[in-house]
């Protein structure tokens, strides 16, 4: 089974961001000799491969501080030390990044307690004779010193995916086989993971240096996430951190893979888009082609700063934790979504322009949403959980407070409901994610904020195998509004989603926004640069296309149909927007609110042929039987009404 990674991945997330496969790179490391080195470790201490003369069988593994598949290894790499110890196979950690200075090598190693020595390859001397690439990279010596294995750990963790556990267990089996005499059944394959941070040569007079040009892109377009306290694994605020990065930016910018933005610039335009310019692209590309430069440091700009804590346009009149207590995120293995519900004490209606979803560890929460649970709420089949949220923390959205006039509002009573997706990290973490709401007064509201969607629950059905099964969910607008933003949301076998807009009396469909490559990583709300106006009686459209076929190297079963659930090996088809309702008009079954409102975007889930209307020819079997008694003008469609009555009647006849 298989699972996305987060904020962790934020962590694989980053790695899908700053890794790619090694073994295409280079020639074979396999059959050159290692002659012997000498390195220090985090003590002072220098240490050398003869130290080990006694081990039959030496394992180096190239690993990084900060690089996440390198934290997420870790236990894996204890484990197999552990195991082979007994069998005369010693590990020895190595660190050849620039950017890794020797605090931080003797922080990360006291922090995952290594068992096996850890040695800094200052220059990168090591790295350079054994060309090794990435971080994490294991080459295996035999008793002459000989590379017998080159590359991977296993196959567990890949770019943007985490399996639950590895179908081959690489190293392991390498090992095995080279105890018992025999050879490497495959003695190199691909290493996915962080590029090495290696000294570099940079061109003297270089016309795009760090403190002239690159630093300024970076400011723009990266460090709002990439600083200290952010989920970002690393920061890239200092020149001295950045070079040692140089290869993977230029890389992830020419694979489009960062900055993260997945929307097809021909529909839609965004405030939040994240896209480089050609020349922002161009300058990239010259400046690692030239060495990475650093320029003169007279003409740095000063640098960005950022709020600690909240990032609110002042600070929160309500917080709500999630708990009394922090929960605990294992180091390894699946964490299903947790849910927490807390009751915030709302004695009366409550008005909220601004509010944040703040993580207490970023490195494990991969998305956080906050849902109103309002007394006497309808359930969660029923549209109740589904319809909208009050807030979402997704890696890169940042908390904007809404427009003037305009507010969410909590009802008298509510619940709250923190929905979290945790990734572990290698090591066990705490977390207690909190939401802090800016309040605002009733009668300075003209307009209130809902989170509206298109889902489609029932008839969710991916076959087994399918590498681009299609699927639709629609919702009525049932009064003039204002469309904010939209927000895609499916599971890891999303390939592709589109949201689509009918007029009144038009039979054309106009694309709002698509996504032609979803990455559930990144769980994007694209931000409209100025609302959009939708007329009552609108049916927005929500197109999903999904790969589950085992070319997704994220599929946790291709051999399996799949249907809707909230864990993240099942599905989800929800097409989340959020729009401004004059507050005058402001009726329950106009908004979705109300029994009739949900009423009928249920069942809009099965208006196949999007005609606004739910026939009963277009109902499931399991249910259309039922249904038919309920249809009292005998118009053969079932109307909100009529439903909401049919499932009264059934309630009371329970």
């Amino acid at each position: 089974m298989v699972r996305s990674v987060s904020a962790t991945f934020c962590a694989l997330l980053m790695l899908s961001v700053w890794s790619v496969l090694a073994c295409a790179e280079a020639d074979s490391r396999v059959g050159q000799t290692v002659a012997g080195f000498e390195l220090k470790n985090v003590q002072g201490i220098s240490r050398s491969l003869t130290d080990f003369e006694e081990s039959k069988f030496v394992v180096l593994v190239f690993l990084g501080t900060e690089c996440p598949l390198a934290k997420l290894y870790t236990p894996r790499l204890k484990t197999l030390a552990s195991d082979f110890k007994a069998k005369g196979v010693q590990f020895i950690g190595i660190n050849s990044n620039r950017q890794d200075s020797l605090t931080e090598l003797e922080n990360y190693v006291h922090l995952h307690d290594f068992n096996f020595p850890f040695l800094k390859d200052v220059g990168n001397s090591l790295a350079d004779r054994l060309h090794a690439l990435r971080t994490p990279e294991v080459f295996v010596l035999d008793a002459d010193r000989v590379v017998r294995y080159w590359g991977r750990i296993d196959d567990q963790y890949g770019v943007g995916f985490v399996r639950d556990v590895a179908t081959r267990e690489d190293l392991r089996m390498a090992l095995e086989e080279l105890i018992s005499g025999r050879p490497v059944s495959q003695p190199e394959l691909e290493s996915v993971g962080c590029y090495i941070g290696r000294m570099t040569q940079p061109q003297a007079d270089a016309p795009v240096t760090y403190s002239n040009q690159i630093v300024r892109i970076l400011q723009q377009r990266c460090i709002e996430c990439h600083h200290d306290g952010e989920f970002a694994p690393f920061a890239l605020d200092d020149y001295d951190e950045v070079v040692g990065w140089a290869d993977t930016i230029k890389e992830v910018v020419e694979d489009e893979r960062m900055p993260p933005w997945h929307a097809d610039p021909a529909h839609g335009s965004f405030k939040n888009d994240r896209r480089l310019s050609q020349d922002e692209r161009q300058m990239i590309f010259d400046w690692v082609a030239a060495g990475a430069p650093e320029g003169d440091p007279e003409i740095l700009p000063p640098m960005r700063t950022f709020n600690e804590g909240w990032g609110l346009p002042a600070e929160p009149d309500i917080v709500v934790s999630m708990r009394e207590e922090p929960f605990e995120v294992p180091a390894e293995g699946v964490v299903r979504y947790q849910y927490f519900e807390v009751d915030p004490g709302f004695e009366e209606d409550t008005w909220v322009k601004a509010m944040e979803i703040v993580p207490g560890n970023f490195a494990v929460v991969h998305h956080a949403l906050v849902f109103e649970v309002p007394q006497n709420s309808l359930p969660r089949g029923f549209g109740g959980g589904i319809n909208g949220f009050l807030a979402a923390y997704v890696p890169g959205l940042r908390a904007k407070p809404l427009p003037a006039g305009m507010a969410k509002r909590i009802s008298a009573g509510s619940k709250l409901l923190f929905q979290i997706h945790y990734t572990p990290v290698g090591t066990v973490q705490m977390d207690n994610t909190k939401i802090g709401f800016v309040t605002a007064d009733p009668d300075e509201i003209t307009h209130e904020v809902k989170t509206r969607s298109a889902y489609q629950r029932m008839l969710l059905e991916i076959p087994p195998r399918d590498p681009n099964s299609e699927q639709r969910a629609r919702t009525r607008v049932r009064q003039d509004a204002q469309v904010l933003s939209m927000m895609p949301h499916m599971h890891l076998r999303g390939k592709a989603f589109r949201y689509e807009l009918r007029l009144p009396g038009s039979e054309q469909w106009q694309t709002l926004l698509n996504v032609p490559n979803y990455d559930f990583n990144w769980q994007t709300q694209y931000q409209l640069t100025e609302p959009l106006e939708l007329p009552a009686g609108a049916i927005v459209r929500c197109v999903a296309h999904y790969d589950n076929s085992a070319e997704n190297p994220a599929n946790p079963k291709p051999d399996e149909k799949v249907k809707w659930g909230n864990q993240s090996w099942e599905e989800m088809l929800i097409g989340y927007f959020d729009v401004a309702i004059p507050r005058k008009n402001n009726q329950e079954y106009l908004d979705g609110d109300g029994l009739l409102g949900r009423a009928e975007d249920f069942l809009l889930q099965f208006d196949s042929d999007d005609d606004g209307l739910t026939k009963l020819t277009e109902l499931p079997w399991t249910i259309r039987p039922l249904s038919l008694p309920h249809d009292k003008d005998k118009n053969g469609v079932l109307s909100p009404e009529e439903f909401v009555s049919a499932v009264e009647t059934m309630t009371r006849n329970r």
